[in-house]
């Protein structure tokens, strides 16, 4: 059941991943509609749970009308997820356990690159479909309670006015990552901070790193507003446009092992925005009105993310480490859903005009972002500038998740 809408919105990304957009005002804010209606789309599975399941045999999602509407940039995000699976590492998320078995690493190879050969191949939607069922086995996503409902949320590229040098206009840091930040090195899940005797504690909260100055002398870049730095932090990743003309790009570098909560969500909660006039605008409006107020609230936010800069040409890249396709790359939980793998969104979104329009489109699951937590939420990739940011920002609906693996 499709939920209304919200005002729109901008987003973000760890492993070098963006981070989202609507999510900005939606997903990461959170919409915070009354306590006994809200779905629980953040509720984890349950212990020895698993997120995928055989789809049953009349409950087959359309897949010729999914090919007929196939996007343009799907082709390059399989190659570059090909490309994903022969790097060693990739070989460390996998087997993947689902309800009736696991799938292998080499399943999961194979099976995206028969899909690609298919996809490309197939005469008609009726010759897809033919072949995608002989020799796919298709799951779908359990979602948030166990019925099959997905959140989707979008999210597009922003960019950014900054500068490499603090100046009077540009005062307030992204920060590189910190030597003592420990993470693990299979999956990037932050573990705490080293301490000088090698023991390890949790990290400084949002507000000690704030107050503390601790990470002084290892900014990255400098923005013109601390809502500025918390969006491209929420966000994950930017393009920075410099005073001089240049561009520069910052891309995820890590984050705290602290409690992630969300802005929009405190700021309906505490009265101080209305729950039907949340969005990413009414935020920097509040900010403007009233900078205090919100970025006490942002300190509400425990958890706190670092940058590195990196070439353009891979921007903007995914938590997989290598740039995602506009309305092909698809982020989900990596500790829930097999990154790299191809899927099959069907939900509901908006068009060019804003108008609501159904969405049946097969993607690739390459990017995670620090509100995807859990079966029950997924996020749709919308490209870069305004197109993107109106795709982005009326994009929250339920709708059902599946992925295709060969029998």
């Amino acid at each position: 059941m499709p939920i209304p809408n919200p005002p729109a919105a901008s987003r973000r990304s760890p492993a070098i991943l963006l981070f989202t957009a609507a999510a900005l005002a939606l997903g990461w804010m959170g919409c915070a509609p009354d306590a006994a209606s809200k779905p629980e789309y953040e509720r984890p599975l349950p212990s020895g749970g698993r997120a995928l399941r055989p789809v049953a045999p009349g409950a087959m999602p359309d897949l010729e009308m999914a090919w007929q509407r196939r996007d343009v940039g799907l082709l390059d995000a399989l190659d570059r997820s090909i490309g994903w699976f022969e790097m060693p590492s990739s070989r460390r998320r996998y087997p993947y356990a689902t309800t009736d078995g696991e799938i292998t690493h080499e399943a999961a190879q194979r099976s995206i690159k028969r899909f690609r050969a298919i996809l490309e191949t197939a005469s008609t939607s009726a010759d897809f479909r033919r072949q995608v069922l002989d020799e796919f086995r298709i799951y779908e996503s359990v979602g948030w309670n166990g019925g099959g409902s997905v959140l989707f949320t979008g999210y597009y590229a922003p960019d950014f006015d900054a500068s490499l040098e603090r100046t009077d206009r540009f005062a307030h840091p992204l920060y590189a990552r910190p030597a003592d930040l420990i993470t693990d090195p299979v999956d990037g899940t932050p573990i705490g901070r080293r301490m000088p005797d090698r023991s390890i504690e949790r990290y400084p909260t949002r507000a000690e790193i704030m107050s503390s100055g601790m990470h002084a002398g290892t900014e990255v870049a400098w923005l013109e507003s601390p809502l500025d730095v918390y969006v491209v932090q929420v966000n994950g990743s930017a393009r920075l446009n410099l005073p001089e003309g240049d561009e520069v790009y910052v891309g995820y570098a890590g984050k705290t092992d602290r409690r992630y909560s969300g802005l929009g969500a405190k700021l309906v909660s505490d009265g101080h925005i209305p729950k039907g006039g949340l969005s990413l605008p009414a935020i920097y409006d509040l900010h403007d009105s009233d900078p205090e107020l919100v970025e006490t609230a942002m300190l509400a936010n425990e958890n706190f993310v670092y940058f590195q800069h990196y070439d353009g040409g891979g921007w903007p890249s995914g938590s997989l480490g290598f740039k995602v396709n506009a309305r092909a790359t698809l982020a989900t939980d990596k500790d829930v859903y097999p990154p790299g793998c191809v899927c099959l969104v069907d939900t509901d979104g908006v068009n060019v005009s804003g108008v609501k329009a159904p969405i049946l489109r097969f993607m690739v699951d390459q990017d995670t972002g620090g509100g995807i937590r859990a079966p029950g939420r997924a996020d749709i990739y919308m490209g870069e500038g305004d197109l993107a940011e109106t795709l982005a920002g009326g994009q929250y609906a339920e709708g059902r998740l599946y992925y295709l693996f060969l029998r």
